[in-house]
């Protein structure tokens, strides 16, 4: 079993993209939707992944994630994927880490939320000026959260 260990943050600004990379669009459909169990079903660009994970901590996930056959993720998504959602992905290096930062699309746009993985929980890290508030512990930024309830919906987001 790999144990996923990542934080995330939300920005505060976009100074970020100086540094970042070009984008990977990501295509991601939920098969299971809970906080104990999560099923994705991942496309990036001809590759594609099946994803399982546990809840351990809000900051750690078992995670046991299979390549599999484009088609098969494909059909997945048209046909078992009630909850989808897409991204950008930028990969920006800070501190001898990777950030990931998610720049999402759709009803969940604008959202963009940096990912950082660590090695252990209590890894310490340097934060970079563009990092914001930490929502690791806020599961409504989770992406399979996401999927199923856009950012667009979020009541306490919408101007009166």
């Amino acid at each position: 079993m790999t144990v996923e260990i990542e934080r995330r943050f939300l920005l505060k600004n976009d100074s970020w993209r100086t540094q970042a990379g070009t984008p990977k669009t990501l295509r991601q459909g939920y098969l299971s939707v809970v906080k104990e169990r999560t099923i994705r079903v991942r496309i990036i660009g001809n590759q594609a992944w099946l994803t399982l994970k546990g809840y351990i901590s809000d900051v750690s996930r078992s995670e046991f994630e299979y390549e599999i056959p484009l088609a098969h993720a494909e059909t997945m998504m048209a046909t078992m994927c009630p909850f989808k959602l897409e991204k950008h992905r930028y990969e920006v290096e800070y501190g001898g880490f990777v950030f990931e930062i998610d720049e999402y699309f759709g009803d969940n746009a604008p959202l963009m939320v940096a990912e950082l993985e660590l090695p252990d929980e209590d890894t310490p890290f340097e934060r970079p000026s563009w990092l914001g508030e930490e929502i690791t512990s806020d599961g409504m930024y989770t992406n399979a959260y996401l999927s199923k309830h856009p950012y667009s919906s979020w009541q306490s987001f919408r101007t009166p």
